[in-house]
């Protein structure tokens, strides 16, 4: 277990593939003890989830680092006292199954909260506990859809695109886990539980920023822009010598240094003098400055800006986003045992806190019903 505020709390983890386990990996992080509870035999559906190294699922040991597995039949009265006996020890219970299922296994939160007064029950689902729509499936592409966000991703009059993470899953997990903690300091006055309903299309609704409050305040519909804000300018991706440049001039001395930099007078005209004539004008504004911008390669142009506070910077591939000496600098690289194929690397911890250290291993990756004897014995 990771020394962190969350230690000494249990958490019961009955989730699978991503927005649960990732919610859960966030609480382990947080110094959590996580006793992860999967089906027998097939274990977590993302076991068979590529990439794998040997034969071990890169996805799955990503996400469950640091819990501990026991494999149990819900529907078998011998699992369930075990898990019975988990559970009254447990402060907290994460499950990311299509409402109703828990329910009917005698474990939903009506059948629980009376006998387990202090238990947080967190449920995490395409649309939540409640609505038209609860009993429907969801995936992450799915509620990226419905929610709006892949209607403003893109290139202008592109094919509908997914944003190239599963930010559907990964923002209910991380919704999730605010719930969750804020029911721990909720609990620590009332001396109750409660129950958490996280939706991932509400979470999809929630981040649409901009957009939404574009369209909620002036009933505009916004669509696809590439790269491009659209509500700051110049803040997108320009053509440079060899590749592309993020800059970001937000304000207006940002503009002014961004242009002297480029060697250009243009925060001098009014066509361009404050960010909303900026942004009403930004296609004449990208053309001049990607004029400067071909003369020099993105290398160079990063170590200008760099050097005179202007926010930029290059599109880093995978590789190089992770070889960057600030993201190793910050431990966002780290690793975890497999009893197989030994240590495996992975994303790290976002979250520094001043208390505690932040670990380069996250402890163990567990095989299916790993901890099985060791929990036995100590929930007797």
């Amino acid at each position: 277990m990771m020394d962190g505020p969350l230690q000494g709390l249990l958490v019961l983890d009955l989730t699978r593939v991503l927005v649960g386990p990732y919610c859960t990996m966030v609480l382990s992080d947080l110094g959590a003890r996580v006793i992860k509870v999967e089906a027998p035999e097939v274990g977590d559906d993302s076991r068979k989830f590529g990439p794998f190294v040997e034969d071990q699922s890169a996805y799955f040991m990503s996400l469950n680092r640091g819990k501990e597995s026991i494999a149990l039949n819900l529907k078998n009265e011998d699992d369930k006292k075990i898990f019975e006996r988990i559970l009254d020890k447990a402060d907290i219970l994460v499950e990311n199954f299509k409402p109703g299922t828990l329910e009917r296994w005698g474990y939903g939160w009506n059948d629980l909260k009376d006998k387990y007064p202090k238990l947080i029950y967190a449920s995490a689902s395409g649309f939540g506990q409640t609505g038209p729509m609860k009993g429907l499936p969801a995936y992450d592409m799915v509620v990226q859809g419905m929610g709006g966000l892949m209607s403003v991703t893109g290139q202008p009059d592109s094919e509908p695109t997914r944003v190239g993470t599963s930010i559907g899953d990964i923002t209910a997990g991380l919704f999730t886990a605010i719930g969750i903690n804020a029911a721990l300091y909720d609990r620590q006055k009332t001396g109750r539980g409660m129950q958490i309903d996280v939706s991932m299309l509400d979470c999809q609704i929630a981040i649409l920023e901009n957009a939404i409050a574009r369209y909620l305040s002036k009933g505009e519909i916004p669509k696809p822009m590439g790269s491009r804000h659209p509500s700051i300018a110049p803040f997108e991706a320009f053509k440079t010598k060899n590749s592309y440049i993020i800059i970001a001039a937000g304000n207006d001395k940002l503009f002014e240094g961004m242009c002297l930099t480029l060697g250009c007078d243009c925060y001098k005209l009014d066509r361009f003098k404050d960010n909303q004539s900026r942004t009403n004008n930004m296609d004449e504004l990208k053309k001049i400055i990607e004029v400067k911008l071909l003369h020099k390669t993105t290398e160079e142009w990063v170590a200008l800006f760099t050097e005179k506070k202007i926010p930029c910077g290059p599109i880093n591939n995978i590789k190089e986003a992770v070889d960057n000496p600030q993201i190793q600098f910050r431990n966002m690289i780290v690793s975890a045992n497999h009893n197989k194929i030994g240590n495996f690397k992975m994303a790290g911890n976002p979250i520094k806190m001043s208390p505690y250290k932040d670990e380069t291993t996250r402890g163990e990756i567990p095989n299916l019903d790993q901890h099985r004897d060791k929990i036995l014995k100590e929930f007797k």
